[in-house]
C-alpha cells in the first residue's frame, strides 16, 4: 500500500467549493487504495486578512506570540472544512493541528524550525483507514507555545511530515502543473520537466523561482524525500525532484532551467584599501543590519586600492546606500555608487559539471542579443549574471533558445 503526504494550500483550497474538488481528489486516491496524509494552507488571501487586523489592534508592530496565535488559525479553519467535506463523501477522516500532531519546534516565532515530530496518533489513524489533515505552517515550542514556520511553512510541513512516515511520495499541489524550464509568463515556450534534481531545484527556488520554499527542498534533499509537483486543477504526472543518480540520462541535459530574481540591487564601494580586513569592515556591519548579501566581486587591485560590489535585496538598497555613506571615510572609500534597476539570471543544470563551454555559450547568446553583464558568479551548476531590469525577458529567452529548452 502507498503512503503519500499531500500537500493543498493557496488557490488550491481559496474556497469551500475547491475543498469540495480536493476532497473528491482524495477520495479517488483513498480508492485506489493509498494511504493519504493531507497537509493544508490558510484558503487564499486569509494569512494577510488576519495580518491586516493584527496591524490594526497592535499598529507599531505586532508581538510575535500573539501574530503565531492568530496567524495559525487559517490552517485550522481549512482543515476542519475539509474534513467534514471528507466525511460527507462518506470517508473517515480526522484532523490535527500542529500542536496536536505534536510538531515540535524552537522558540523562533514567525520563523520557527522544526526539532521532532510525533506521529504515533497519524499511524494509528492510517492503520483504521482514515484520512489524515494536518494544519500545516504551525507546530508548538518546548513551553506548548504555538509557533509558525514562515511564509511557505506549509510546504515544510508536508515534507517533514512524509520524512517521518517514510512516506513514497511527498506531493505538493499548486496552480501550476509542475516546474517548468522557466517562466511561461516570460518564455511561452517554456517546457514542464518530467524530473529535475534537488540540487537543481534548490538553486532555482533560491535564484528566484516561486514553485516552491527553499527550506522544504532543503528537507526534502537532506532526508531523500521524493518530492512531486502537481496541478490541483489539472490531471497530470507533474515535476518528480529527486537524486540524479536516479536517472542515468539526467546527465544529458546539460542546462534544465532558467532562473531569475526582480528584487536586486547593486552596491559599488569606490577606492577601499586593498588589505585583509577590508570587505569584513563593509560586510559585517551589513550583516549586523540583518541584510543578507547575494553577489560579491572585488576587482584587481591597483595602487593599493580596489573597487568592492555585491548585490542586495531591493527593500534593503535604500538602508545599505545610507550606511555605506555614512560610513564612507572609516571605510576609506572615495565613492559609493548603486543601482536598483538590475535582475539577475541564472542557468541552472547539473549537466554543466560534465560539459564544457556552458559559460562562453551563455556569454555569446548574452551578446549576441546586446545585453550587457554587470556581474558574473559561478558554482558547479549554475551561472548567474546581473543585467539591466530592461533586458531581463530578452535575456531569459535569448538563453532559453540557446540551450534548447523549448517545448518539443
Amino acid at each position: 500500500m502507498t503512503l503519500l503526504v499531500k500537500k493543498f494550500g493557496g488557490t488550491s483550497v481559496g474556497t469551500t467549493e475547491r475543498i469540495k474538488a480536493v476532497a473528491d481528489k482524495l477520495r479517488q486516491g483513498h480508492a485506489a487504495g493509498h494511504q493519504q496524509v493531507v497537509v493544508v494552507s490558510a484558503m487564499s488571501g486569509e494569512t494577510n486578512r488576519l495580518l491586516a487586523m493584527a496591524d490594526e489592534m497592535m499598529p507599531g508592530g505586532t508581538d510575535p506570540r500573539e501574530l503565531d496565535v492568530l496567524l495559525s488559525t487559517g490552517e485550522q479553519v481549512t482543515m476542519a472544512l475539509l474534513c467534514l467535506a471528507l466525511m460527507d463523501a462518506g470517508l473517515s477522516a480526522r484532523s490535527y493541528t500542529g500542536g496536536q500532531v505534536q510538531i515540535l519546534t524552537d522558540s523562533s516565532h514567525n520563523k520557527a524550525r522544526i526539532l521532532d515530530i510525533d506521529v504515533s496518533a497519524i499511524e494509528a489513524d492510517l492503520k483504521e483507514n482514515r484520512i489524515v489533515v494536518v494544519a500545516g505552517f504551525q507546530g508548538v515550542d518546548a513551553e506548548r507555545n504555538i509557533t509558525t514556520l514562515g511564509r511557505g511553512g506549509s510546504d515544510t510541513s508536508a515534507v517533514a511530515l512524509a520524512a517521518v512516515l517514510k512516506a513514497d511520495e511527498c506531493q505538493i499541489y499548486t496552480d501550476v502543473d509542475g516546474v517548468y524550464t522557466t517562466d511561461p509568463r516570460v518564455e511561452p515556450r517554456a517546457r514542464r520537466l518530467d524530473r529535475i534534481t534537488f540540487e537543481e531545484m534548490l538553486e532555482m527556488a533560491s535564484l528566484g523561482s516561486k514553485v516552491l520554499q527553499i527550506r522544504a527542498v532543503e528537507f526534502a534533499g537532506k532526508y531523500n524525500v521524493p518530492l512531486r509537483v502537481l496541478s490541483s486543477f489539472e490531471e497530470g504526472e507533474g515535476t518528480l525532484i529527486t537524486y540524479d543518480d536516479e536517472e542515468k540520462n539526467m546527465e544529458q541535459a546539460m542546462v534544465s532551467g532558467i532562473a531569475f530574481s526582480k528584487d536586486e540591487a547593486q552596491v559599488t564601494v569606490t577606492a577601499v584599501a586593498d588589505r585583509p580586513g577590508t570587505a569584513y569592515a563593509i560586510l559585517g556591519p551589513i550583516s549586523e543590519l540583518n541584510i543578507e548579501v547575494d553577489m560579491i566581486v572585488q576587482n584587481a587591485a591597483s595602487e593599493g586600492a580596489a573597487d568592492f560590489t555585491f548585490t542586495v535585496h531591493r527593500n534593503d538598497f535604500n538602508r545599505v546606500m545610507e550606511f555605506l555613506r555614512t560610513n564612507m571615510e572609516q571605510l576609506g572609500a572615495t565613492e559609493v555608487s548603486g543601482d536598483d534597476k538590475i535582475v539577475k539570471v541564472s542557468i541552472v543544470g547539473v549537466g554543466m559539471r560534465s560539459h564544457a563551454g556552458i559559460a562562453s555559450r551563455m556569454f555569446k547568446a548574452l551578446a549576441e542579443a546586446g545585453i550587457n553583464m554587470r556581474l558574473i558568479t559561478t558554482s558547479e551548476i549554475k551561472i548567474s549574471v546581473v543585467i539591466d531590469e530592461k533586458y531581463m525577458e530578452l535575456g531569459v529567452r535569448a538563453l532559453h533558445e540557446e540551450f534548447g529548452l523549448e517545448a518539443i
